[in-house]
């Protein structure tokens, strides 16, 4: 089921790239303090890559993730990113480490991969709400109204609506 839906989230994610132009994408956006919906787009595909990259040594940090700028300015080549995380995030669960360093400290706390694919998923739809804002004052597309939503909102909508 979690990995149903982290696909289903970068699906949404995709879906949405295909409506963009490259100029939509990179452009900034007062509202998102003039970030652009690339440059949250990048950040969800590297969290997801950073996960998969260290997945076999089983420590992550997400800080020291890799970093590509043609992903915030290139629908085409994010939507193969979001592509390569799909074919790859199937895994089995296993003890991980995540790694942080936080004032001059590091912090090696106990996970999961599960854990931390629905961290990913969960960031994810924080930043795909972020997306839906900027898509709504740049652009001239009508996104799902469930985009950028939480899971848990949405079935909680359902339930109110019955």
């Amino acid at each position: 089921m979690l990995k149903q839906s982290v696909n289903n989230s970068l699906n949404e994610l995709v879906h949405l790239l295909g409506e963009l132009t490259n100029e939509e994408f990179s452009k900034s956006c007062a509202t998102l303090s003039n970030s652009s919906i690339g440059e949250h787009t990048r950040h969800i595909i590297e969290m997801f890559q950073c996960l998969q990259n260290n997945y076999d040594s089983g420590m992550v940090n997400y800080d020291n993730r890799l970093r590509n700028p043609q992903i915030q300015t290139d629908t085409q080549f994010a939507i193969l990113q979001i592509e390569q995380i799909q074919n790859v995030v199937d895994k089995s669960d296993k003890k991980m480490f995540l790694q942080q360093i936080i004032d001059g400290e590091e912090l090696q706390i106990e996970t999961n991969y599960y854990r931390e694919l629905l961290y990913n998923l969960e960031h994810c739809i924080h930043h795909q709400a972020l997306i839906k804002v900027g898509v709504l004052q740049t652009c001239k597309i009508i996104l799902n109204a469930n985009f950028g939503v939480a899971r848990s909102t949405i079935e909680y909508r359902q339930q109110c609506a019955q």
